[in-house]
């Protein structure tokens, strides 16, 4: 089966539950990567997450079919979440697919989100058929396309969004759905707004939970964050607390930070070189040459399967802030230093 990406924007797609194996590529990796939640979110039963990596699976292809019918360790329900490049997932896949057709037995529900893959791949074309997989290509966002995501967004957390709200979230949040969908919550946390109990979000409300973050002080403490740097973060922390710098503010600009390098991950794909960036395409992924070095240095700490992890992160931190004014500073120093440690690892 076959859907279009603008129906998970809109919620998910009836063929959505009559899957079991799903194949999201394309270059709009954020898109893919908030399809997948919306997928395993709506499981009945998700249960334990097992994630494996194109590598894995190139290396072992019986692996996704072991992984898929092997039991969770507390006996619970599970379900596989890949992250892949190209075709790596394509001999896995097809072991899997033909092991199940000879009767070995229920599989575990599989997503795999395929970066520089298209729905013309020969994973694709091994999946687009059959009753149980579903391929959905994910094309690059556009503002148009997010704000109409945000406005579905908005809808079910109980925000009514007049004017161009819309295009303000989906612009602050770089056109990166995942961090859209973290903009709307924070809204809605701050408004205390529910589904049940809706209220109106106005650009004033938005400027509250969303500080502005091109002040130049919070930037050598995202270096410090991002770029591992263990030795300059305790006085990074000091500064923060003596300027009085707004613990949501410097927040958000580490979410920013973290989506522009997600982007340049995507644009740049699992082989590519960030010397290949021509100036139009930096200047489109808003690197200048002020804090070109330490996004280069960041981006090799953060490969993708971190960087998947370090956005919910940030996200849930600044809930945590919002619904914990008083203890902000030291949630956020505390949090701050174990993702320092976290980019340090190699």
């Amino acid at each position: 089966m076959k859907a279009k990406h603008t129906e998970f924007s809109r919620g998910l797609p009836r063929s959505a539950f009559e899957a079991s194996i799903f194949f999201f590529c394309g270059p709009d990796e954020a898109g893919a990567s908030a399809a997948a939640n919306k997928v395993i979110a709506a499981l009945p039963e998700a249960g334990e997450r097992i994630e494996l990596s194109g590598g894995d699976l190139k290396r072992d292809p019986a692996l996704l079919g072991d992984e898929a019918r092997s039991g969770s360790l507390f006996g619970d329900k599970r379900h596989i979440l890949a992250r892949v490049a190209g075709e790596e997932a394509h001999d896995a896949l097809k072991a899997m697919i033909e092991t199940s057709d000879a009767g070995a037995g229920q599989a575990a529900p599989v997503l795999i989100v395929a970066t520089s893959a298209t729905d013309k791949s020969r994973t694709a074309k091994l999946l687009e058929k059959r009753p149980d997989a579903l391929v959905t290509m994910f094309y690059q966002p556009d503002l148009p396309s997010v704000a109409g995501a945000v406005r579905a967004m908005a809808d079910a957390a109980g925000l009514r969004l007049g004017g161009d709200m819309a295009e303000r979230i989906a612009r602050a949040s770089g056109l990166d759905v995942r961090l859209a969908q973290s903009e709307v919550d924070k809204l809605a946390l701050y408004l205390d707004a529910s589904s049940q109990n809706p209220k109106t979000a106005s650009p004033q409300d938005f400027a509250e939970i969303g500080a502005p973050t091109d002040d130049d002080g919070f930037g050598p403490v995202v270096n410090a964050v991002f770029g591992g740097e263990l030795g300059k973060l305790p006085n990074e922390l000091k500064r923060i607390k003596e300027l009085g710098l707004n613990p949501v503010g410097l927040l958000l600009a580490l979410e920013r930070r973290a989506t522009q390098l997600t982007l340049i991950a995507a644009r740049l794909g699992p082989r590519g070189s960030f010397d290949n960036l021509g100036k139009g395409e930096k200047a489109q992924l808003g690197i200048f040459w002020k804090e070109e070095r330490e996004i280069r240095q960041q981006l090799g700490r953060w490969p993708g399967v971190k960087l998947d992890r370090l956005i919910p992160r940030l996200t849930a931190l600044h809930q945590s802030l919002l619904s914990n004014s008083q203890a902000a500073e030291l949630l956020l120093a505390q949090d701050l230093t174990q993702i320092a440690r976290f980019a340090a690892k190699r």
